[in-house]
């Protein structure tokens, strides 16, 4: 996973600037995965949505985060993944509330 990390925080033998907080860019992308809102109202702490989007896509297409799922789905300790309804919020409307379609 060397090279992997290499990519993710910056190679130091490729010209060009290389992320400036890659934990904040991370957050973001998680931020955006997590909320399913479009790209303009990721909130501004971190940082403009444009440069996110553009820094997700360019490593999107580089191959560098199907490295990093490839290095991940390789870990057989999955136990801490946990997916309950407890945390899944369903909107009214598919929960059957007063004014959802019957």
């Amino acid at each position: 996973m060397g090279a992997d990390r290499a990519a993710c925080s910056g190679q130091e033998r490729r010209s060009g600037r290389t992320g400036e907080d890659n934990r904040l860019f991370v957050g973001a992308v998680l931020w955006m995965a997590r909320s399913c809102a479009p790209w303009r109202d990721l909130p501004p702490e971190f940082g403009k949505w444009s440069a996110v989007h553009w820094r997700l896509r360019r490593r999107t297409l580089s191959g560098v985060w199907e490295s990093h799922f490839n290095a991940l789905a390789d870990d057989p300790d999955f136990e801490y993944v946990l997916i309950d309804a407890t945390i899944s919020k369903v909107h009214p409307d598919a929960a059957g509330e007063k004014g959802g379609s019957s």
